[in-house]
């Protein structure tokens, strides 16, 4: 197990505590299948993604550094991000969010562009205190690997029709959307028709929430998953526009 420069965290509505980690052995990594097939697929009900071994896992993973969260009582795997670093998308040819989304615009930022996805947490563990570790740990493997932007596909459910997933996309304002020279293409596009005043109550997930509070960018209109059954904006964070204010949640682990 490598440890990262993160420092532990304590999970204020309890006496866990937690421990952050990159994955260093296949069994790891298994671990981390499990737990993103308990979260993914048992607890969202995406019978589409269902196997025998009960593990989610795809072509990436073996290219990916996988970032770790484990209950420090029990050892147990609560939290995970999985990394794909530049050079390593390199070797793949293609990021994940390739298979969404057309990135020619984004062809002069692949040498410093790292892309995080798969982010899972087991729904005992959702205070806030495991996502908060994770994105320390990625504040700290960001800049080991020189990178100065981070993407990634941020998921929306579409249970409930696209009505909240639509919302949310028509509350974004000017700030939150990437200059022209920043915009990605949707290979399969969920329509979104016209804003209405309807839009004003959306529900907007804590990670997506997170992200447009530190800076990052919504790089255009959604792709489909219908693996998933969600929409996925893709989100561009170059790590200059990190407001001071919410910086410290991604460069945490530099002081640690």
């Amino acid at each position: 197990m490598r440890q990262l420069n993160a420092a532990p965290a304590e999970n204020p509505s309890s006496s866990s505590k937690f421990v952050l980690s990159l994955a260093s052995t296949p069994e790891e990594v298994r671990e981390v299948q499990r737990l993103r097939y308990q979260v993914f697929v048992e607890g969202m009900g995406l019978s589409a993604l269902a196997n025998a071994e009960r593990l989610d896992r795809d072509e990436f993973d073996q290219h990916c550094d996988h970032l770790i969260v484990r209950d420090a009582r029990s050892l147990k795997v609560i939290g995970t991000y999985r990394v794909l670093s530049p050079h390593a998308a390199r070797r793949i040819g293609l990021y994940y969010s390739e298979q969404e989304f057309e990135l020619s615009r984004l062809n002069h930022l692949r040498p410093n562009m790292a892309e995080a996805g798969r982010a899972c947490i087991h729904p005992d563990y959702r205070s806030g205190a495991v996502i908060m570790l994770l994105w320390a740990g990625l504040a700290d493997y960001l800049k080991k690997e020189n990178c100065h932007y981070l993407i990634g596909c941020a998921s929306v459910s579409l249970a409930d029709g696209g009505q909240n997933a639509l919302s949310i996309y028509h509350t974004l304002n000017e700030n939150n959307i990437a200059p022209a020279e920043y915009r990605v293409r949707p290979r399969l596009p969920f329509p979104v028709g016209e804003r209405n005043p309807e839009h004003q109550g959306a529900f907007i997930p804590p990670l997506i929430k997170g992200y447009l509070r530190s800076g990052a960018w919504v790089c255009g209109e959604p792709a489909w998953d219908p693996d998933f059954n969600c929409i996925d904006l893709f989100m561009l964070m170059p790590l200059a526009n990190l407001d001071s204010r919410y910086a410290r949640h991604f460069l945490e682990a530099r002081a640690a």
